[in-house]
């Protein structure tokens, strides 16, 4: 064996390993300056797509419906979007952008808008709002509603396109009125007045009642009126009437009554006795007495005094009695 050699040999050993390992020195160098030129591009230009080779997984949010997709190889969300046939409008918006680039897992979210008509306060307003209820609808507009106002639909309806949301404004206030409370009418006797005489001898007054209404309106219209309370704040005053009962008599004259249909009224006729002159004409068998006015001539009759008008002779008989016998007295006040 030749052992001058072997120094030689083991010489050239040595500088392959260090050429091996100068060569992985630069292998990694390479690829950390192509991983930060990656990273430094991703940076500068976002709209450039670096899985665009890769099949993708990307999850939808479209108006809060959850769906999953394999194997996309679109390039950006609105790309993807309109692969998937799904249009926005310029209301509508995605979450990311629909210029951002597409990568693994991303989860896209889509807000829906949808035009509605507000009729509020006598006017219309047409507004884009995002799908949700019409409660939500009235937030997102910043309309100032109170407790009482009446929202149609409902205010847990779900918006849909083009629906038209009415506003109903309620108020609800209290309100007072008076009211006029009549008087009663009392009547009293006086038997030192004479009988033809009646005399006011207290004035009657109205009373005044307070009513206090609660009452409701829509858009300035009264629907509905409850009375709460009723106070009096005056009472009234009883009309007091005498009535004068004195009766002065003269000549007394007994005889038979008959009746006759003709004024209908508290009157008789007689033959001797002035007419507008009164006499009082009692039924001897009952004791029932009426006043009557002379204001006619008659009965010509032998035995009969006076000629009651049917009105008064049925105060005092029936008038299937035909004639009955009375005292007829006169009166002289």
């Amino acid at each position: 064996m030749d052992h001058t050699s072997l120094p030689v040999r083991q010489s050239g050993e040595k500088k392959q390993v260090q050429s091996r390992g100068n060569m992985r020195i630069i292998f990694s160098g390479l690829f950390v300056f192509a991983c930060f030129v990656l990273a430094f591009s991703y940076v500068l230009f976002p709209k450039q797509v670096y899985f665009s080779g890769i099949p993708k997984k990307v999850f939808l949010s479209d108006n809060g419906l959850q769906f999953s997709f394999r194997g996309v190889e679109e390039k950006t969300v609105g790309e993807f979007l309109q692969a998937q046939g799904l249009m926005l409008t310029e209301k509508e918006s995605s979450f990311p952008p629909l210029e951002a680039p597409l990568s693994p897992n991303m989860s896209i979210f889509v807000k829906r808008t949808h035009e509605v008509t507000v009729k509020i306060d006598g006017e219309e307003k047409k507004e884009w709002v995002e799908e949700g209820s019409v409660d939500d609808a009235i937030s997102a507009l910043h309309l100032d509603l109170d407790e009482d106002d009446i929202v149609s639909p409902l205010r847990d309806t779900v918006t849909f396109r083009r629906q038209t949301i009415v506003v109903t404004r309620v108020s609800v206030t209290e309100e007072v009125a008076e009211k006029a409370v009549a008087f009663e009418k009392r009547a009293n006797e006086d038997d030192k007045l004479s009988w033809r005489k009646t005399v006011v001898t207290q004035k009657g007054e109205k009373g005044a009642d307070r009513l206090v209404y609660k009452v409701s309106s829509h858009d300035g219209k009264e629907v509905k009126r409850t009375l709460l309370r009723t106070e009096r704040i005056k009472e009234p005053v009883a009309e007091v009437v005498t009535q004068g009962t004195e009766v002065k008599f003269g000549k007394s004259h007994t005889g038979a009554a008959s009746w006759y249909a003709w004024t209908g009224t508290m009157a008789a006729a007689n033959p001797w006795l002035p007419k507008g002159s009164f006499v009082k004409v009692t039924n001897t068998e009952n004791n029932k007495s009426v006043i009557v006015v002379i204001n006619d001539r008659g009965p010509f009759v032998p035995g009969r005094i006076i000629d009651l008008d049917k009105v008064a002779f049925q105060k005092i008989a029936s008038v299937g009695a035909g004639v009955i016998n009375v005292k007829m007295e006169e009166i002289t006040n």
